[in-house]
């Protein structure tokens, strides 16, 4: 379950109803803006007995304000905090980009403008070696704080790099992954280097309509063959493109708060697509990228792309 822009007046309740119809991997990040209330919805399922912390896997992601090396483990040390855990199941670097420090008293989450009081607000770039940062993100593991690291919206060359000095490699990479933006080639390689994959935004356009990043038009759920296969499954559109992604071997982090859409969400292991509706539906590819820092940076004074 993915927590990006769930409003924080009801995460807890998100969280506590997730857990109670059976989701337990939940997808979270500095940048959210809602671990805290995320950790008031663990609190509340841990004391009601409906799961125990090791029947849970919790992820979250070092902001881009914090990769130089003595700002890593205090980064990771706020977000436990405020979800209450004492380890995390996975931390991940959020962006291959590092911007100026912000302290935490003075406003968290960061966001990506250093200073949104200045007369010109807009991002800072801080160079800071990613080795450097891995390194710090290693000595989290050896501190016991963290079970695993991995890395966010990287490529094969950046992860080609890592793995050539990494202690601990990357262990998982999560990246945009839907019909609309396959990224074959880069499941590929993660597989042949061993690196698990999870897809964000695996629907596709839905969470950019309200950003002004997509229209109702970019969406994957109308498009003629997601259709044909949902009703051919008994299923809906939404649950056909969920198995395509876990059919490819992905793991998704599909983001709901309502308890209907949760259930349906879950339930996409009782079918499997043929060949023939994983192949119309993989050819829907446009290489369409909805989350893209070298787009969405510029209207924030900063050039900042890392896909190409």
């Amino acid at each position: 379950m993915g927590c990006w822009k769930i409003p924080r007046e009801i995460t807890a309740d998100a969280i506590v109803s997730a857990i109670k119809v059976g989701w337990r991997h939940f997808d979270c990040a500095c940048d959210y803006g809602n671990e805290a209330e995320v950790g008031e919805g663990f609190k509340i399922a841990f004391e009601e007995g409906l799961v125990t912390r090791e029947e849970i896997w919790v992820t979250s992601k070092l902001w881009c304000t914090y990769h130089a090396p003595e700002h890593v483990k205090p980064a990771c040390q706020r977000s436990l905090s405020d979800l209450g855990l004492d380890y995390l199941d996975l931390y991940m670097i959020h962006f291959p980009i590092s911007l100026k420090f912000v302290p935490f008293e003075e406003r968290y989450p960061p966001e990506w403008v250093h200073d949104p009081s200045a007369a010109e607000p807009k991002m800072e770039l801080e160079p800071v070696p990613l080795h450097k940062t891995w390194a710090a993100m290693e000595g989290l593991v050896d501190a016991g704080l963290v079970r695993n690291i991995g890395v966010c919206n990287m490529n094969t060359q950046t992860l080609r790099d890592m793995l050539s000095y990494a202690k601990y490699p990357p262990q998982m990479l999560q990246v945009e992954l839907h019909p609309f933006l396959t990224q074959t080639k880069l499941l590929q390689f993660c597989a042949q280097s061993n690196i698990a994959v999870t897809g964000f935004s695996p629907l596709g356009s839905g969470s950019y309509v309200e950003l002004g990043m997509a229209s109702e038009a970019d969406s994957v759920l109308n498009q003629a063959c997601v259709k044909e296969a949902a009703e051919a499954n008994c299923k809906t559109p939404a649950q056909v493109v969920l198995r395509w992604a876990v059919q490819r071997g992905t793991a998704i982090i599909p983001k709901t708060s309502k308890p209907q859409r949760m259930v349906e969400n879950l339930d996409v292991s009782g079918f499997d697509l043929n060949e023939a509706e994983m192949e119309s539906i993989s050819a829907l590819n446009m290489n369409r990228r909805f989350n893209d820092p070298g787009v969405f940076c510029s209207f924030m004074g900063a050039f900042c792309p890392i896909y190409e």
